[in-house]
């Protein structure tokens, strides 16, 4: 519903209307009281602050700029006065230049509003019975004290009508309309009341006049200082309370507020805390399970078959290894990797495939619980069938409209920024660019992949690895850890770089592209910044999962990049662990960066405010001057904290058969960063619009798709990037006759049956290395496992017949994987409701007191007043009738 006041509006940018006909808020003076809350009065509630500087004090714009403004603003408070709003101004305690605008909302205005808008409001306090879990003795020991913080008492709401105000539950009409609600409700008609118009469109909304300069601020005021309580004896100092029960840090192990949270910044921030807190408990189980997968990596690596035969001296002692690189790289012993086997084996074991299949079902548990809470939450929080107002237009897609088109709905015409054909050109450009960064950001992972192989060459060069060596640093600091080390490194410092770059290429792509309402911005914008994020933090995990040492031919016959370098090997254990090196380098590097990022910069900006403002004056400074110099909080709100979030749940879920400790790490990061968010907005950040929010928005669909590409990925790992599956293969298969000599199943000789003989005399002179061979071998094994037939076979260097077994057991076991995991997450699915029973029978006993108190009493009325009217009617009948008495 659109509510049509009369308003006051400059006809063109040139003309006025008479400055007699504008109404001015009332000028008064600061009364020292610094935590007030109220208008001089000491009765009227400050819902909203509007912030300006005198335009006659400017110096920065013309003259005839600074006066355009001056009228537009003065037309726009007046329209704001004619709306039924109230204002009072008062100049700035230390900047005489600044002019602070109070907006005060009656109770008239506010009840208007709330229909317009169908502010759900209580009817009744909840009287169904509740049945407490037997889980509440256990999680009281965590909840925040309720002598501090009382619970909020539960109502069953209605959307407000006036005409059935008799039937709200009403005991203060002060309070009956809560500060934040009262923001949103002033926000919603400073967004809507026009101040100008330009060729016959209207102009109008509070956010374009902040991107114009005419506001410099716009915020609701916070209720106390955070580091004390208000000295108003009424107000409640919720803002107090939020950090000292929830934003501290003694609170790290605590349960969140989450009503309060929401009474004080609405259900769209309290919504992403619900979300925030429910996904790190989740993970707490996570954690626990990949702590214990890879302590029984631990306690086995001792027993692990195949690194205790690369580490023996008469078995990994006596394999020579052919050269990883052209001419500089020698001969080497395979003992060089004993350290590496062992590490590899901490996380290559069978508690590695036991996680991953867990994680599989555990991804699905934490979505389906997520949408039970999600939905208890909905009605708690009177977002059920909230109903989204027609949304207007971003005032940048305003400015543009200068085509008129005819709207196929309304049969009318309306303006337009861009012609159908203009609007293709404008997608396909967008489309193309986004392709164009993507290819960029590939390239600058293909660029890692050049400084691997180059520098490969370097270290191999350098780091001289004679067989005859027996130098302690060796064990540790191979060629192959170096390069594997610098260069997650440095895909790193790449990846955090490319952030910042991308992230103003997503927002320029977007804004050319023109989207229409501030949701579909927001949409266009998630889609691109998760897009740029998902190929710039996943791409090089990728290449390392799944290509490198995929494809690089064999010794006698090597595959180059580019013609020069030659391909990427694995470490005979395969590429598992330099995998688990990468993640372990990201997620934890990107923690803490972000958080350091996140924390430092508001913390520094606010203490330069301050001083530069201490410097200035001793005063008394007042509660709307005090916000007024904390941070903003961005258009984007926490566009920036969900993203963080869900492409930490993609490294958590992606790749987490490599990296099993990777709920662990998520978890302690996740337990900060909700004290760090709470900390920011109660501290740092101005007051936040209360908005109302359903869910998580896009962010649900994005992480169901990540859920379902996760089984495929970690299934991959076990089965490409793991050496599991060749060795279980050589267990049942190859070690046993017909194929190997053994006589019971065993792990013994996996390792010289699994690396491939090459005759050195069949080197290329492109690739035959410089240094001479050591001994009176003829032959060199090769590093990564091709299985291949040895020389002299009439298929030397073929492919063998494990090699197809091996192929054959891959396959297979990413079918059954993936198919037990899917097949155990629709189960799971299907059984798990997303609305729980408690929370429909409150649904429906909702509806029922709605339509007994609203509807029923309306039809007692009309039938009461129908009775009246036929009662009336055959009086007037009777005395018609009625035989005249003489």
């Amino acid at each position: 519903l659109v509510l049509e006041l009369n308003q006051v509006i400059i006809p063109t940018y040139g003309a006025v209307p008479d400055q007699q006909n504008l109404h001015t808020p009332e000028w008064v003076d600061f009364d020292d009281k610094p935590d007030s809350l109220f208008f001089s009065d000491g009765q009227r509630r400050i819902d909203f602050v509007l912030v300006y500087e005198d335009e006659n004090k400017k110096n920065t714009r013309k003259r005839s700029d600074r006066k355009k403004q001056k009228r537009k603003r003065q037309v726009y408070e007046s329209n704001l006065i004619n709306n039924g709003l109230q204002l009072e101004a008062t100049r700035s305690a230390l900047d005489e230049n600044l002019i602070f605008v109070k907006v005060h909302a009656p109770w008239e205005v506010l009840c208007t509003y709330a229909e317009v808008m169908h502010i759900k409001l209580p009817l009744q306090p909840n009287d169904l019975k509740t049945q407490d879990s037997a889980f509440n003795w256990f999680s009281r020991l965590f909840r925040v004290d309720e002598n501090i913080i009382k619970p909020e008492q539960e109502f069953f709401t209605a959307p407000f009508q006036k005409e059935h105000l008799a039937n709200f539950y009403i005991k203060d009409k002060d309070t009956f309309f809560n500060p934040a609600t009262r923001s949103r409700i002033v926000h919603f008609i400073l967004s809507r009341v026009e101040y100008a118009t330009k060729n016959n469109v209207k102009k109008f909304g509070i956010n374009k006049l902040l991107d114009t300069g005419i506001y410099k601020a716009a915020f609701p005021l916070h209720d106390s200082s955070f580091r004390h309580l208000s000295s108003d004896p009424d107000c409640p100092s919720e803002r107090y309370l939020l950090y000292r029960e929830w934003a501290h840090p003694k609170n790290i192990f605590k349960l969140q507020p989450l009503d309060f949270i929401r009474k004080y910044y609405g259900e769209k921030i309290g919504i992403y805390f619900a979300w925030l807190g429910f996904y790190t408990n989740m993970l707490i189980i996570a954690a626990v399970v990949g702590v214990g997968c890879f302590l029984y990596g631990c306690l086995t690596k001792d027993n692990c078959t195949w690194s205790q035969e690369v580490c023996d001296p008469n078995i990994g002692g006596s394999i020579i290894m052919c050269p990883q690189c052209d001419k500089v790289c020698t001969y080497w012993n395979l003992t060089i990797t004993c350290e590496s086997s062992k590490k590899l084996c901490i996380f290559d074991s069978f508690g590695t495939l036991v996680f991953a299949v867990f994680m599989g079902i555990w991804i699905t548990f934490f979505l389906e619980f997520w949408k039970r809470r999600q939905a208890e939450l909905e009605y708690e929080w009177d977002t059920v069938e909230y109903l989204e107002q027609e949304e207007h237009v971003r005032p940048e897609y305003e400015a543009r409209c200068t085509h008129v088109v005819m709207n196929e709905i309304t049969q009318q015409e309306e303006h337009v920024p861009y012609t159908a054909c203009g609007k293709c050109i404008r997608m396909t450009f967008c489309t193309s660019a986004v392709f164009f960064w993507i290819l960029l950001i590939i390239a600058s992972v293909i660029g890692i992949i050049v400084y691997r192989l180059s520098v490969f060459l370097v270290f191999s060069a350098t780091l001289s690895q004679h067989i005859s060596g027996t130098e302690a640093i060796r064990k540790y600091l191979t060629p192959q850890t170096a390069t594997s080390v610098t260069a997650s490194l440095i895909s790193f410092i790449v990846i955090m770089v490319l952030n910042v770059v991308y992230e103003k290429v997503a927002i320029l792509i977007t804004d050319f592209e023109l989207p229409r309402t501030q949701t579909d911005y927001e949409n266009s914008l998630t889609t691109k910044m998760f897009l740029f994020q998902f190929v710039n933090y996943y791409s090089s995990c990728f290449y390392i999962a799944f290509f490198k040492g995929k494809y690089v031919g064999h010794p006698g016959k090597p595959v180059y990049w580019l013609g020069k370098y030659r391909n990427e090997e694995c470490d005979p254990g395969g590429c598992l662990l330099e995998l688990t090196t990468q993640l372990a380098i990201i997620v934890g590097g990107k923690a803490i960066w972000n958080n350091i990022q996140e924390v430092l910069l508001p913390w520094v900006k606010n203490l330069i405010g301050r001083y530069c403002a201490a410097a200035k004056s001793e005063k008394v400074v007042p509660r709307w001057e005090q916000d007024y110099h904390l941070q903003p909080i961005g258009k984007l709100g926490l566009f920036y904290e969900y993203l963080e979030m869900v492409i930490q749940f993609g490294f958590v879920t992606l790749f987490v058969a490599s990296f099993p400790l990777a709920p662990l790490l998520a978890l302690i990061n996740n337990m900060l960063e909700i004290r760090l968010d709470a900390w920011k907005l109660t501290t740092q950040f101005r007051r936040m619009v209360p908005q109302k929010a359903q869910d998580i928005g896009a962010w649900q669909p994005i992480m169901q798709g990540i859920a379902i590409l996760a089984v495929v990925t970690n299934a991959m790992i076990i089965a490409f990037t793991s050496d599991m599956i060749p060795r279980l293969v050589y267990y049942w298969s190859f070690s046993v006759p017909p194929y190997g000599s053994h006589s019971s199943y065993t792990m013994k000789g996996y390792i010289n049956s699994t690396l491939s003989v090459f005759n050195i005399s069949d080197f290329k002179n492109a690739s035959k290395p410089f240094s001479p061979w050591f001994g009176n071998q003829t032959t060199c094994r090769q590093v990564y496992r091709d299985l291949r037939y040895p020389p002299g076979h009439q298929h030397q260097y073929e492919h063998n017949i494990y090699y197809w077994h091996v192929i054959a057991a891959k396959l297979a076991f990413i079918i059954v994987m993936e198919h037990v995991i899917y097949f155990v997450k629709f189960i799971i699915s299907y059984i798990i409701p997303d609305v729980s029973q408690k929370t429909k029978s409150k649904v429906q006993r909702e509806k029922y007191l709605t339509q007994k108190l609203l509807h029923e009493n309306d039809l007692k009325v009309v039938k009461k007043t129908i009775g009246k009217i036929a009662d009336k009617i055959i009086k007037e009948v009777d005395s018609t009738f009625r035989p005249k008495v003489q």
